[in-house]
């Protein structure tokens, strides 16, 4: 078996596979289909400060190769996670993720310090694709300074491993990585979902609720993969990929583009087993092919 331990600067995973937040609940709804220690990471659903109902039903629907959600952020909130999850989840042997959320630096970076004081949650991932208040609605994550006023106030108050989880919707996602690279993240994931929408042509209404919601699933693997790669050679800090992972060939193709790890998302909703099949193919692909560590593929393209 090949040595499938990554290091994400400093934070050490057995293996390269994690799941995305928002698709694996707090981990605990998943472990009776498989051994949560057996993988390299989960990332829990997102965080904020205070607790959030979310949007409106309907914020689910099915497109080609993918799926639009418009969940909002539903959650209990920090000091729910802290009192009454965390308990919970603390004693898995694997690193547990907390994703967190917020409509201010301020608040980032007070949900993040609750976070910080929890012993056995070694990193948090921010996701500054939320809308700015203050800001009339743009999202952090789609302009450097915004990206880099979270990261910034974020850090002052975050002592451990420090990811970002990057927006796709942006011109130029390279430049946003390096302003959070500037500011102390420690990591970037990417990508986020890509904005979309869909139509019902009999109601002549749109199928979310608040119109657009956010793709995923195999529809935005191309997208994805080419923003990794731009992003792996742009920054010195760990990438994660993420964004229509279902197999461990997709998960092959991200790490040669340069990703450290992986994140699979949308496909646990349709194969709850996934991510340790996706594992298994990794090693089963290495030892077929000679490697002694998973290592030696990242960022290995021919350009």
């Amino acid at each position: 078996m090949a040595d499938l331990k990554v290091n994400i600067n400093g934070l050490e995973l057995k293996n390269p596979v994690m799941t995305a937040s928002g698709t694996f609940g707090y981990g605990l709804e998943f472990a009776d289909f498989i051994p949560l220690d057996g993988l390299g990471g989960i990332i829990v659903k997102g965080t904020t400060l205070n607790p959030r109902e979310g949007n409106d039903y309907p914020r689910m629907a099915e497109t080609a190769q993918g799926m639009l959600n418009c969940v909002g952020l539903q959650n209990k909130g920090a000091d729910y996670f802290c009192e009454q999850i965390y308990p919970q989840i603390k004693d898995i042997d694997t690193n547990m993720i907390v994703n967190v959320s917020g409509s201010s630096p301020g608040d980032y970076a007070e949900c993040a310090a609750r976070i910080d004081a929890l012993e056995k949650i070694p990193a948090i991932e921010l996701n500054i694709s939320c809308p700015n208040v203050k800001d009339g609605g743009m999202a952090f994550g789609v302009t450097c300074a915004g990206a880099a006023s979270v990261v910034k106030a974020v850090r002052a108050r975050y002592h451990k491993t420090l990811i970002v989880k990057l927006s796709p919707n942006v011109t130029d996602i390279a430049e946003i990585a390096r302003a959070c690279e500037a500011e102390g993240a420690d990591s970037v994931s990417l990508i986020n979902t890509l904005m979309g929408m869909a139509v019902d042509i009999e109601k002549r209404r749109t199928l979310l609720s608040i119109n657009t919601g956010g793709l995923s699933g195999p529809a935005v693997k191309p997208v994805a993969l080419r923003m990794v790669w731009q992003v792996a050679k742009a920054v010195k800090i760990p990438v994660i990929g993420l964004g229509g992972i279902s197999t461990a060939t997709d998960a092959l193709e991200f790490m040669m583009a340069g990703a450290t790890a992986i994140q699979i998302g949308t496909a646990n909703f349709l194969d709850p087993a996934v991510t340790i099949k996706v594992r298994d193919g990794i090693n089963n692909w290495l030892d077929a092919h000679g490697c002694q560590a998973v290592t030696e593929i990242i960022g290995t393209l021919d350009d």
